[in-house]
Parts: C-alpha cells; structure tokens; sequence
C-alpha cells in the first residue's frame, strides 16, 4: 500500500513538472529576467531648469487602448504588488499624500475596493430561509484612471530635457446605491523608482510585432501612452480644475506642455 502511495506522489509530481515545462510558444520568453535601466545619476549642480507636473493617464482612450489588454492590466499587477509586499503603497488619505509619508499595510490594501452583502435566500439542500453572505472583490474595470507625478529637468551635463516618473495612483471610479457615477477616489500612492523593478518584467502587449518584447517599465520610460496635465506646481498649489473648467482646463493643460516645449526650444539658436 505505501509504495502504490509512493508511486501516485512520483507520478504526480513528474507530471506537475512536465506541466511546467511545456513552451507556450516557439522561443523561450526571458522577460521574468529582465532588470531596469538603472537611471543616470543627476548632480543638482547640473538642473539648470526644473518644473515638477501631475498627469491623469486616461485608459479610454485610442492611444492608451494597450492598458485595456484584460491579460495585462496595469491597475492588477500594480495592486497585486502591494498586496505581496513587493513594493510599498502609501496613504492618499493623509495630507500630501504624493509625498509618500504614511505607509499603508498589506491588510489595509486587501480592503481596498471590497464590499459585503446579505440578503435572505432559500439554501439549496434544506430549501430553509438563510442569510446569505457575498464578498466582492476589488474590480479592476473600474479603475480607468491613474495619477502620474513627474519632475521635467533641464540638465546641462548633457544639454538634454530629461523626464523622470516619481509616483503613480490607480482612481476607482465610486458610483452611489443607485449606480450614480460620484467621482474617481484615488488609492494610494506607489513611488515609481521602487516600482520599475516590478514593471521590468511584467510583459506589455505590443500589436505591432510581438517579436519586440515590451515591458510596462519600456512603455513608461518610452512615454508609450497619451496623458493630459492636471497640475503644475505654483504658489496656490492649485489643481487646472480650480481655476479652469471644461474646455478652457484643457486648453491650460496644453497650455502649460507648449511652454515647457518653447523652453527647451529657445535654449538653442540655429
């Protein structure tokens, strides 16, 4: 008996093995190897002009459709990192919760978007009354929006105008008991740096030639996406939408991108 036992144990686990190992496509796929390009070091000394901006990343539309690929959404893989403490989310809740202060524990993300509800029912086998209880998960599709925080840097060391993402926040869209639409609600805030590891070998679906192996850290550092601008730093720390509505907030938005482009653009003479 304890050898056909023993026998069943092999057997399974040589199968499970087997399973493993098959290919799921013509060539071996290394993205799960794949690190970051480490960032080039930047001297204060060198940042001869600086401006730091908010971006909303809205995933409805054309230019953003890769964050709508359901094998690859950006809002699961950046929520399952926080909840395996693979990186660090922080409180928005908290004031200037871009600034990465608070902390939030794995226990409190696991509650985040999670909803319980009861209601009487007949149970299946006793045909009795019971009280039904049913969890909802977090639902990614609602989540259609992020937050981008970026510095914009003129470094003289290479006479270029660099880019660097400092953190990002997934928006769940909140709706009433009447499925009235309330607003988005901001979630925590990761700190992109930390986060580039975990991007770098998450792979992005690329329509063009999937031979090209995308990553969500390439389609970040690439600016593969369209964004528009929700705030700039100023003396009132003023969101666009205090002083802009409508149209007029997005003619801002552009606004603020053509003076930071007739920046670096007058810096030169031809």
């Amino acid at each position: 008996m304890k050898s056909l036992i023993a026998i069943f144990i092999l057997f399974f686990i040589v199968n499970t093995t087997y399973a493993q190992l098959k290919q799921d496509g013509a060539w071996k796929k290394n993205i799960l190897e794949r690190e970051p390009i480490a960032y080039q070091a930047v001297r204060e000394a060198d940042v001869f002009w600086s401006k730091r901006l908010w971006r909303i990343i809205d995933i409805r539309e054309k230019q953003n459709l890769i964050f709508t690929y359901p094998k690859m959404l950006l809002a699961e893989i950046l929520h399952t990192a926080a909840l395996n403490g693979e990186i660090t989310a922080y409180d928005n809740t908290v004031l200037n919760g871009d600034q990465f202060k608070m902390e939030l524990p794995p226990e409190k993300i696991g509650i985040i978007g999670k909803s319980i509800d009861s209601m009487w029912g007949l149970n299946p086998i006793t045909q009795e009354p019971e009280l039904i209880i049913s969890e909802e998960k977090l639902d990614y599709s609602k989540i259609k929006r992020f937050k981008i925080k970026e510095d914009w840097f003129f470094n003289i060391a290479t006479s270029t105008m660099e880019v660097r993402i400092i953190g990002i926040a997934p928006l769940l869209e909140t709706y009433d008991e009447n499925g009235n639409y309330l607003g988005d609600e901001t979630l925590y805030w990761l700190y992109y740096p930390d986060l580039r590891p975990v991007l770098a070998k998450v792979e992005a679906y690329n329509a063009g030639n999937n031979a090209v192996r995308l990553s969500w850290d390439d389609i970040f550092e690439a600016r593969i996406f369209a964004s528009y601008i929700y705030k700039e730093d100023n003396v009132y720390d003023r969101n666009i939408s205090e002083y802009a509505t409508a149209m007029d907030a997005l003619f801002e938005s552009e606004r603020i991108k053509e003076k930071i482009f007739n920046f670096e653009h007058d810096l030169w003479s031809y």
